[in-house]
């Protein structure tokens, strides 16, 4: 099943120009854009993957990572094939740089999947929210807002897992939807972003403000890579971008890479303990007050501490959570509050 796209306009000679995430792809008559499930039939932009998912599953909301954010809970997180970035690292490149017709046509397993199945689903499973995750849940906005609007419906929060590529136009179409966000902010160089990722990185920074503006818990991840994006400066003036234009109250995840994709024989070793140490320093001597080393469970970067006595309030191990060190979203020790969405 095709569904119309939204935020697009008529050119001339068939073409038209989407208008959905920051690429603006001007697309002609028989051909896609860039994220390969977005395509032009004849002078009309239709999304190929409404109600197409390819994985649907029950996850931790740590697992997002989501530290501030209903910690303890399920989300039931969706996605379908595609993506507007071309990350040569890429986690998830199987289903992200999917781009055949068989494999959007085919969508998951379980064919057509309609935006209140999904919601139901997420009921059953007793989850607190639906998560738009894995790959790049703008490329299927049609589907992620169908089903957002029917999740509020039924009392469920909405978490988009993204690169923050979205659009003035898809931001705002957000609002009252979308209740939290983790951004992956992969550099703070707009060279690493053109030769890594395809694209540019001032966008991604306009839609952190834009969303934060639209009153959308913010949480940040950056995967941090050797010798591409863990310069010490960079570092420090990526966390100065979070401090004065966002919040130091802003949880900033900085995650152990793994090589894989095209890096998975050529590319960087895996990140070092010593390196994610570094950049958790870095964080904490800029002001932010919540920074998290991810995929090194165990770590005491893990936890979350009172910003005021310095009290452990939320302890991790992986995804396990105990939340006892908090009362209503504050210090159970001095009763100071800690910013997040606690319940």
């Amino acid at each position: 099943m095709m569904r119309r796209a939204e935020f697009w306009d008529a050119l001339a000679d068939g073409k038209v120009r989407c208008r959905l995430c920051a690429h603006g792809c001007t697309i002609a008559p028989g051909k896609r854009g860039i994220c390969q499930v977005r395509e032009n039939q004849d002078g009309v932009l239709w999304s190929l993957v409404w109600g197409r998912p390819i994985a649907a599953n029950v996850d931790p909301i740590e697992k997002k990572p989501l530290y501030h954010f209903l910690p303890g809970s399920r989300s039931f997180s969706i996605a379908t094939v595609g993506c507007n970035f071309a990350c040569a690292f890429c986690q998830n490149w199987r289903i992200s740089q999917a781009s055949g017709d068989g494999e959007v046509a085919g969508g998951g397993p379980g064919g057509l999947i309609e935006p209140a199945a999904i919601v139901a689903q997420a009921k059953a499973a007793a989850c607190a929210s639906i998560s738009y995750t894995y790959t790049e849940p703008t490329i299927y906005f049609e589907y992620a807002r169908d089903c957002m609007a029917l999740a509020v419906e039924a009392g469920l929060k909405n978490v988009f897992v993204t690169n923050g590529y979205q659009s003035a136009d898809c931001v705002e179409a957000c609002q009252g939807l979308l209740h939290a966000a983790n951004v992956d902010l992969k550099a703070f160089n707009d060279e690493f972003y053109r030769h890594e990722c395809k694209a540019r990185l001032q966008p991604v920074l306009d839609t952190l403000t834009r969303l934060r503006r639209a009153g959308v818990w913010l949480e940040l991840t950056t995967l941090l890579i050797p010798g591409k994006n863990d310069d010490p400066d960079e570092l420090a003036r990526l966390c100065g971008f979070i401090v004065e234009k966002l919040s130091v109250d802003t949880p900033w995840h900085v995650s152990a890479y793994q090589p894989r994709y095209k890096y998975a024989e050529h590319g960087p070793a895996a990140t070092s303990l010593a390196s994610l140490e570094r950049a958790l320093a870095i964080g904490r001597q800029a002001g932010l007050r919540h920074v998290y080393i991810g995929n090194v469970a165990g770590h005491d970067g893990e936890n979350t501490y009172c910003p005021a006595c310095g009290a452990k309030v939320v302890a991790r191990h992986g995804y396990g959570v105990d939340v006892g060190g908090l009362v209503d979203g504050a210090c159970a020790r001095c009763g100071a509050a800690v910013a997040g969405v606690w319940g």
